[in-house]
């Protein structure tokens, strides 16, 4: 079940922000600005800004299951700059969970993970992903899109959600 809740609902959200991104780049294209801009926008001004918010969302999903998986996830150095550049980051952390498979969460629950600011505290894996992981991923994901929206970019409820899997 871990699984279910993480990698395949990271991918689906991951690939819904590509679509927003592009949404900024034409709002950026249509109002004759520089969508660099955009990348330094804030909802509030002690609140890190669009960038970061993309970068700590791609960051959440691929070292959440990295922690519990065991499997490497790849480094970013928090360098991008433009639209295509946070593009490219979030197709990697997609290349990267699309190598994860259920199987990989075998064991999760007794998993410890900790990281450097818990001071010596530890969750299990389940807890990690459940109490850790998976807020903090949608927290910078839902921040991202209100910047834009704040900002004018014509975003909506379905942007964020995407498709679902309705049957007839």
């Amino acid at each position: 079940m871990i699984y279910e809740m993480t990698v395949p609902q990271f991918i689906k959200t991951l690939r819904n922000v590509t679509a927003i991104l592009d949404k900024a780049a034409g709002f950026a294209d249509q109002k004759k600005i520089e969508s660099t801009v955009l990348m330094g926008l804030r909802l509030v001004p002690d609140q890190l800004d669009f960038t970061r918010q993309i970068q700590i969302a791609c960051d959440s999903a691929k070292l959440g299951v990295a922690r519990v998986t065991e499997k490497a996830a790849p480094e970013h150095a928090d360098t991008e700059k433009t639209l295509p550049e946070l593009k490219a980051r979030i197709e990697s952390t997609i290349k990267y969970l699309e190598t994860i498979k259920p199987a990989d969460f075998s064991g999760v629950e007794a998993r410890r993970v900790t990281t450097p600011r818990w001071e010596g505290k530890t969750l299990s894996g389940s807890e990690y992903i459940i109490h850790h992981t998976i807020p903090n991923f949608y927290f910078h994901v839902t921040t991202a899109y209100s910047i834009l929206r704040a900002n004018g970019v014509e975003l909506g409820k379905k942007d964020f959600l995407g498709a679902l899997p309705f049957k007839a």
